[in-house]
């Protein structure tokens, strides 16, 4: 599947929901007096969607896979967040919250880490490179090897 926009990206949408859902949580009176830890999280948290959206508008494969990992990193960040705060006694009833944003967050970043090993073995240097006669090529031999693979599929050679 081909996405033209990040906002139709499901990993861009789980990080949204993840983030929205971090401010959420730490509109709580619990994080008054706790420093700067709601600041930070919520900061690490819409880190993520801004970097695979930065990322995507690009127009390079490069600079998308440094953004991914960027927001990997984020990802990361919040997961050892959330882990200080299940260890603060004033936090211990947002334990099930908790829990569920870290679940929320390795979720994320999975996904962005499956699609990052999937770049790194394109041959698509991006869209800024992809001129007319470069993306017909391309097209060209994706089709090729379309059809080689449904060959594959309903050739049965002959038993002897």
């Amino acid at each position: 599947m081909k996405f033209e926009r990040f906002e139709d990206l499901p990993v861009w949408k789980d990080s949204v929901e993840l983030a929205t859902a971090i401010f959420r949580m730490t509109r709580s009176h619990r994080f008054r007096g706790l420093g700067d830890i709601s600041n930070q999280i919520q900061r690490a948290g819409l880190s993520i969607s801004n970097n695979i959206a930065e990322g995507f508008e690009r127009g390079t494969t490069q600079e998308l896979l440094s953004f991914l990992y960027y927001a990997r990193g984020s990802a990361g960040e919040v997961r050892s967040i959330l882990s200080v705060m299940e260890n603060l006694e004033n936090l211990h009833d947002l334990k099930f919250e908790i829990s569920n944003l870290k679940s929320a967050a390795e979720a994320v970043s999975r996904q962005i880490r499956g699609w990052a090993a999937a770049l790194q073995n394109t041959p698509i240097r991006g869209q800024r490179y992809l001129g007319e006669q470069s993306k017909a090529a391309f097209d060209q031999e994706k089709s090729r090897k379309m059809f080689k693979e449904t060959l594959k599929r309903y050739y049965q050679p002959p038993v002897s």
